[in-house]
């Protein structure tokens, strides 16, 4: 299945000077796969060492010289080891802390070997203090679930390709409207965890595809245990149980758990952070670049992986999900997981920035769900559930702020109206362009 982060991965071995790759992300998004099917297609040979699956091999890095290294796993593999020719592929590599260390050391003195380096706990072994971590020497790669765009291009290539081109002159019928429409309808209950596409691509069944994310779910928690050194399994499992209900709301800790204390909910709530479970989005006020250095870090909403997993946590019906309006099942929480996932999606793939809103508390409350920067300019993002619905606080923002244009992503067809750009569901990852678009015209 096409992933957009192979085009980074084939920019990164065609550059004559390049580091290590250190590919994160949460587990189950494909990382392995990615890299796996990069290495058959762009390179002769792969050699994989996966240190969860072979814990033997930790004794090949016990050396720090890339040369001895290279030897001892030509022996294990019994296949030669040729830079430009192999990639090496160090997979679940926080199984074994030597391996992370030793990636400075194929920069210093094994440059023209390729290697990326893959596995989702690394921030665990980050945090202990006797591992110093090669900074200047590794360079990142974020891998998320698969983007609307991703999906799309999947099951109907024809639509992908007609998104591409899409501008405020030239945009759809309302024929297509409501076709693309139902394909937001499918992705906002299969998600984009690859093995839920896969299988919904070979069953063409929303039952089977839950029968997935129930196990990817199991198994998320089942891993609580690896970060029990660091914080209690209880609240951990209490937290990842209880956010689904959460998605959208600025967080309460006593809608967690009224019983519990915020000092021992915080640290699980920044492990599930940090493992890329939940995501936060954090208020800021928006009072000039950069946005994060505005950030209100006591006041954040949480917002799930995946919005696919998020339906089967909720324990979504699919049949009941189907025969409703397309967003009228927890609408405004599910635009807004959705738009949140685009929009990370479609961030710079180097990039792990966290999500930010506005909001504006004194004599009437006002909030408006995503602020992000395009082209150095301040852009307020409104997400509505249906076609449908008021933007005060929108056009509170940029009265206030001095802004000429604002975004509404909802329903609604592709139009700008009162200084307002209103973009579909369908076209959140072109909102960027699209935006720049208008900016360009008012100059």
């Amino acid at each position: 299945m096409k992933r957009k982060l192979e085009n980074e991965l084939i920019e990164w071995k065609n550059r004559e000077e390049h580091l290590p790759l250190l590919l994160r992300g949460a587990r189950q998004v494909g990382k392995s796969y990615l890299v796996e099917y990069f290495g058959k297609t762009h390179f002769e040979n792969v050699i994989k060492v996966d240190f969860e699956k072979q814990p033997d091999l930790n004794r090949c890095f016990k050396t720090r010289d890339p040369l001895e290294i290279i030897k001892q796993l030509e022996l294990s593999f019994k296949s030669k080891i040729i830079p430009g020719k192999t990639l090496l592929f160090l997979d679940e590599i926080q199984e074994c802390p030597n391996a992370l260390v030793s990636l400075r050391y194929f920069k210093e003195l094994m440059k023209e070997l390729h290697v990326i380096a893959a596995g989702s706990l690394m921030e665990f072994l980050l945090k202990k203090k006797k591992y110093s971590f090669p900074v200047g020497r590794v360079e990142f790669l974020y891998l998320r679930p698969f983007s609307f765009e991703e999906f799309l291009q999947e099951f109907s290539p024809i639509a992908f390709e007609r998104l591409q081109s899409v501008t405020l002159k030239n945009s759809f019928s309302d024929f297509e409207h409501l076709e693309l429409l139902k394909w937001v309808r499918k992705f906002f209950f299969i998600g984009g965890m690859p093995d839920a596409i896969r299988t919904y691509k070979s069953t063409n069944s929303f039952l089977e595809c839950q029968k997935v994310h129930r196990r990817i779910l199991q198994a998320y928690e089942s891993d609580f245990g690896k970060y029990s050194e660091h914080v209690e399994h209880k609240y951990l499992q209490m937290i990842f149980l209880k956010v689904p209900s959460l998605v959208g709301q600025i967080l309460k800790y006593s809608h967690i758990d009224k019983e519990t204390r915020s000092r021992d909910l915080k640290p699980a709530i920044h492990l599930l952070t940090s493992a890329g479970l939940i995501l936060p989005v954090f208020a800021t006020t928006a009072s000039g670049l950069p946005l994060h250095a505005h950030i209100q870090d006591h006041r954040f909403k949480l917002m799930f992986l995946d919005i696919g997993l998020l339906q089967t946590a909720s324990q979504v019906d699919a049949q009941d999900f189907f025969e409703k309006d397309i967003l009228q099942i927890n609408a405004g929480m599910l635009a807004e997981q959705f738009v949140a996932q685009e929009i990370l999606a479609n961030d710079l793939p180097d990039q792990n920035r966290s999500l930010l809103f506005w909001e504006k508390k004194r004599s009437a409350n006002a909030e408006v769900d995503f602020v992000k920067t395009i082209d150095s300019k301040i852009i307020a993002i409104e997400v509505k559930a249906g076609a449908t619905g008021k933007l005060r606080s929108l056009h509170s923002f940029l009265k206030l702020k001095n802004l000429p244009i604002g975004v509404r992503i909802s329903e609604n067809v592709l139009s700008l109206y009162d200084h307002i750009l209103s973009i579909p569901l369908y076209l959140t990852a072109h909102l960027d362009r699209l935006t720049l678009d208008v900016l360009k015209k008012n100059k």
